[in-house]
This record gives C-alpha cells, sequence and structure tokens, in this order.
C-alpha cells in the first residue's frame, strides 16, 4: 500500500482554487553565453507533456519552470534576447535557481566536443547550432517523471505526472504563469495513498519504485555532485531503477552528454534507421552504430532526433490502458 492517508493539500482552505501572489518584483541574473543558445532545445527536455504544470513557455518566448530546491520551492522565469539571457526568480528556492542559471542553460556543455561521422549529424548540428545539454543539478525532479514512464505511452505518463503534481504539489511561488505547481516534497511522495496512484493511472510497480526513491531521497539527490556513470550505479541500486530510467536521469541532472538510453522501445530503430538505413535496429545495433560518437552518444541521439528522418509508422499507436478503469 503506497500510503495510509492523503496529505492535506495547501489550497484545500481556498475556495476556487490556488491564491494567486502579487506581482511582486522577483530577483534578476542577467547571463551572456559564449555561442548560440536555443532555449526551446536547452530546455526543451525538462517538459513533461504540454499540460506540464512545473514547465511553461509563454508566447513571449520566455520559459517559466517551478523546481524544488535544496533551499526550497522556486519558480524561474528565464528569456533570451540580444545575446543575453535574462533569469528572474522567486520563493525560498530563487538564489539557488539563479546560480545553477547558466549550468542549466549548457555553461559546463561543450558542443565542439562532439565530431559528426554521419552527414546527416553535421548538418543537423549546422542547422540548429543552439543546442546545449542541460544540468539542473536535481535528480528527484527527474527522476520521478522519468519512473512514470516506464513501459507506458508518453500520454500516460504526461497525465499522471499532471494529475500528481497538481493533487499534490504546491503553489508556484510568485507570479508564474495560471495552476503553474512545484512537485511535491520527497515526505509528501510518500504519503500519497494507493487509491491516487491508481486514479492517476499508474500501477503499483512504478508506485513502489518511486517509495523506495523517496524513501532515500537525500542520498539520492547526492548523486548530482558525481560522474554521470557513478550517478546511474547510485540510482540503479533502488529496485525497480534500471539503465533506461537511470539514463533518462542523468541526460537532464547532470548534462550527460555519453548517457544514451537503452531498453526504449523506439530509440533503437530510430537511431538504425537514421545512421544505417535499418528501421528494425535493437539496442545493440543502435549501440554499435553510436560507438563513433563514444563520449557524445547521447548528443548524437538527440541530433538524431531533431533531424527529423525517423521511419514512417506501421502499426497502430498504442492505446493508453486506462488501469484506473479496472
Amino acid at each position: 500500500m503506497a500510503g495510509r492517508f492523503a496529505p492535506r493539500h495547501p489550497r484545500a482552505d481556498v475556495r476556487g482554487g490556488i491564491p494567486r501572489q502579487g506581482l511582486a518584483p522577483g530577483r534578476v541574473r542577467v547571463w551572456v553565453p559564449d555561442g548560440p543558445l536555443e532555449l526551446g532545445l536547452v530546455l526543451g527536455p525538462l517538459r513533461r507533456g504540454p499540460g506540464d504544470p512545473t514547465f511553461r513557455p509563454t508566447p513571449d518566448g520566455a520559459v517559466w519552470r517551478t523546481s524544488r530546491t535544496p533551499a526550497g520551492p522556486g519558480t524561474l522565469r528565464v528569456s533570451a534576447r540580444g545575446g543575453e539571457v535574462r533569469g528572474e526568480a522567486w520563493g525560498p528556492g530563487a538564489e539557488w535557481l539563479l546560480e545553477q542559471l547558466p549550468r542549466m542553460l549548457g555553461a559546463d556543455d561543450d558542443p565542439s566536443a562532439f565530431v559528426p561521422r554521419h552527414r546527416l549529424l553535421a548538418l543537423t548540428r549546422h542547422r540548429r547550432p543552439g543546442l546545449r545539454l542541460t544540468r539542473t543539478g536535481l535528480v528527484m525532479e527527474s527522476l520521478i517523471p522519468s519512473v512514470l514512464e516506464q513501459k507506458v505511452t508518453t500520454l500516460e505518463a504526461y497525465q499522471a505526472w499532471r494529475i500528481l503534481v497538481r493533487k499534490f504539489g504546491e503553489p508556484a511561488p510568485g507570479p508564474a504563469p495560471g495552476r503553474m505547481c512545484v512537485m511535491p516534497s520527497a515526505r509528501t511522495w510518500a504519503l500519497i495513498p494507493s487509491w491516487e496512484w491508481h486514479l492517476a493511472g499508474v500501477d503499483d510497480k512504478r508506485a513502489s519504485t518511486i517509495l523506495r526513491a523517496v524513501r532515500v531521497a537525500a542520498r539520492l539527490e547526492e548523486a548530482a555532485g558525481m560522474e554521470p556513470a557513478a550517478a546511474q550505479a547510485r540510482l540503479e541500486v533502488v529496485p525497480g531503477i534500471g539503465p533506461w530510467t537511470s539514463a533518462e536521469t542523468v541526460q537532464r541532472s547532470h548534462g550527460a552528454p555519453d548517457a544514451v538510453t537503452v531498453g526504449d522501445l523506439h530509440l533503437p530503430g530510430i537511431v538504425g534507421f537514421a545512421l544505417g538505413g535499418d528501421r528494425y535496429a535493437d539496442d545493440a545495433e543502435m549501440l554499435r552504430l553510436l560507438e563513433p560518437y563514444a563520449g557524445q552518444r547521447h548528443r548524437a541521439a538527440r541530433l538524431v532526433l531533431l533531424s527529423g528522418r525517423v521511419p514512417g509508422r506501421r502499426a497502430p499507436r498504442m492505446a493508453p490502458r486506462g488501469i484506473e478503469r479496472i
């Protein structure tokens, strides 16, 4: 059983939903990157679907994010103009988010380390020079949604993340766009009752994995200071977290350029088709094709996905299972 009672949500005593905060000015940091930077490409992997309560792009080109930092919850607005990046943050985690801003936007990443061996990747890199690998420095905020994505459709996973964060998270600090929330704390995740996981469409296996992870959340967050391979090894000590989940996590928390995702349903066929003309490639064949990019295999896979060279669909899209109706 995932928990014995439902934690009281902050909005429970507020008629009409989450109270909006005043338009108080946030803390500001301006940073100048040392090369091209495209916010959508860099921060896009942090978005878990179009309804993600922790991520919101706005028509003015800015990106809003919420995070549960070591200093507490925070909201960050990032915008780019004229070669400058402006970050504005609110909440107890504001200073931490602004300190992390350059790394989150790829300051520690070295795109020049990638040497294309395929014409397709060379052309894609030329067309998308603003690609950098984000590094959030936060493990749990990438680990939990990655666990939710295990062996289900992306629609199911995104829906579960949206339902759980909105129901058990807390309102975003500052003047964030409507319905943005900060993901729940480790303790709150641990107290979510079994029926709430079920109503969100999360089976017992994934729910149990998340519960095991949040019980050792402090130890897992320590992995943010480790090398990616060591961080993956620590994550995989938790039963239910395997190479697929650990790679998906460190790609975001560490900006790991070589953390290629294995065990994925679609990626081997996409990489196999783009680099070798083999739409039925398996993990072994994908790794063989990516071998020339050792040290940069994740970046190579990102460029493959950005190239648009993907095999046509040969079967109907997998339908969501809807376990909440069982």
